[in-house]
């Protein structure tokens, strides 16, 4: 099969699916300063700056161009768990959302930290109170998807910490620094092709 073409103005990336269908076996958890605060009905506009902050870097911008009514029933859902991740001083660096919407499921929907703490150990500290909110008693799956367009570290850490992947896809999308949505400089690894709209 030979290649298929993308259009200058489109981003195409390969998708994998990770799941894990066991409680992982208890462990310390990794020393961090950063801890987890709880946002119980997150503030659309507080939220999306963090995701911005967090995601940028590897073009996250689903939540960016997403109608306020439907990000609000989605992040506000008593059965999605956002968390920002702080730092001593309080300052948000990172995220963790769980989304418990489907029976028996957990996915975790954005894990990241700001691109300075990457690296540093704290994304096992991270995963780890990840999987410990993740596996209530009622869940028998947990599960993540990861891109191409994400760290290159991204597919081996989760596998790592014990998800197995169970398929892949190819998603293709505009690009959204074209549009405005992300600055021309966010994501420099990934060429951007086209002439941004005026």
């Amino acid at each position: 099969m030979g290649l298929i073409p993308v259009a200058n103005d489109q981003i195409a990336t390969v998708v994998t699916a990770l799941e894990m269908l066991a409680r992982p076996r208890p462990r310390p958890l990794p020393n961090s300063p950063l801890r987890l605060v709880r946002w119980p009905q997150p503030d659309p506009a507080k939220y999306r700056t963090l995701f911005r902050r967090v995601g940028e870097p590897w073009m996250w911008f689903s939540r960016l161009v997403m109608e306020e009514a439907r990000l609000v029933s989605i992040i506000q859902d008593p059965k999605v768990h956002v968390f920002a991740v702080v730092d001593r001083a309080g300052v948000e660096v990172g995220m963790l959302e769980l989304d418990f919407r489907v029976e028996g499921t957990c996915e975790l929907g954005f894990v990241g930290l700001v691109p300075e703490l990457t690296g540093k150990g704290h994304g096992s500290w991270l995963m780890a109170h990840a999987l410990m909110l993740a596996w209530q008693p009622e869940i028998s799956r947990v599960w993540v998807h990861t891109c191409t367009l994400d760290h290159p570290g991204a597919l081996g850490f989760y596998r790592k910490h014990g998800f197995v992947p169970f398929k892949r896809s190819v998603e293709t999308f505009a690009d959204p620094r074209l549009a405005g949505v992300m600055p021309a400089e966010a994501a420099p690894q990934i060429p951007c092709l086209g002439a941004p709209s005026r």
